[in-house]
């Protein structure tokens, strides 16, 4: 039985749940991290010394980092018809993964915890508005690519990359930033709103 340690309140939390649900994974969940256990634990600090979640154990292999824990689940409990063994195919989801992991949340880092979690609780303007755009430039971004395939983020089959990626989007979405009209991104999660992990990770009120 997989045990994934984190609180579903977290991003990178709700990217291997909905990974799981995917691949029809069963796991029990322990809840660590802002309000339940803390990250600081040596318990914790002994799997992760990075005090981060969420954290995988699979039969006593312990992974970190979301994505790579994506990758994985992937790779070891028949998931490729999401993360396809063709390099070509594999190096398109790896892309957009690593932009959703650098630009994109990059982007966010310091708007999302000032408008959404008041942190810090007066922000630079300056720091706030460069922020805003660096996130509207990737929304463009990403926009465009959508537009290209008509379908998801690495062509015509959802994949790997789309969990992450669709979580990132609701962020935006959710965050009171200018957003305009989205008919691209709206359709995209038409898409993907037939997807029961969707439903269950990314259509919540929990950005």
């Amino acid at each position: 039985m997989l045990k994934i340690l984190g609180r579903v309140s977290s991003i990178n939390v709700r990217k291997v749940l909905w990974c799981c649900e995917e691949l029809g994974l069963g796991y029990e969940r322990e809840d660590w991290g802002a309000g339940f256990r803390s990250t600081q634990e040596p318990e914790f600090l002994t799997l992760n010394p990075n005090a981060q979640v969420p954290v995988l154990v699979d039969d006593g292999f312990v992974l970190w980092e979301s994505n790579s824990i994506l990758r994985y689940l992937a790779n070891a409990h028949g998931g490729e018809w999401l993360y396809p063994a063709d390099p070509q195919r594999r190096a398109r989801i790896d892309q957009w993964m690593d932009w959703q992991a650098t630009d994109f949340n990059g982007a966010w880092s310091y708007v999302f915890p000032a408008l959404m979690r008041n942190t810090p609780p007066n922000p630079d303007p300056q720091r706030l508005a460069a922020g805003i755009d660096a996130w509207g430039r990737c929304i463009a971004t990403l926009d465009r690519r959508l537009e290209e395939t008509g379908a998801y983020v690495a062509g015509q089959d959802f994949s790997l990359a789309d969990i992450p990626m669709a979580l990132s989007v609701h962020r935006w979405r959710e965050t009171p930033v200018p957003h305009g009209p989205t008919p691209v991104l709206d359709g995209y999660f038409e898409r993907l709103a037939v997807r029961a992990g969707f439903r269950l990770y990314c259509s919540s009120n929990t950005p």
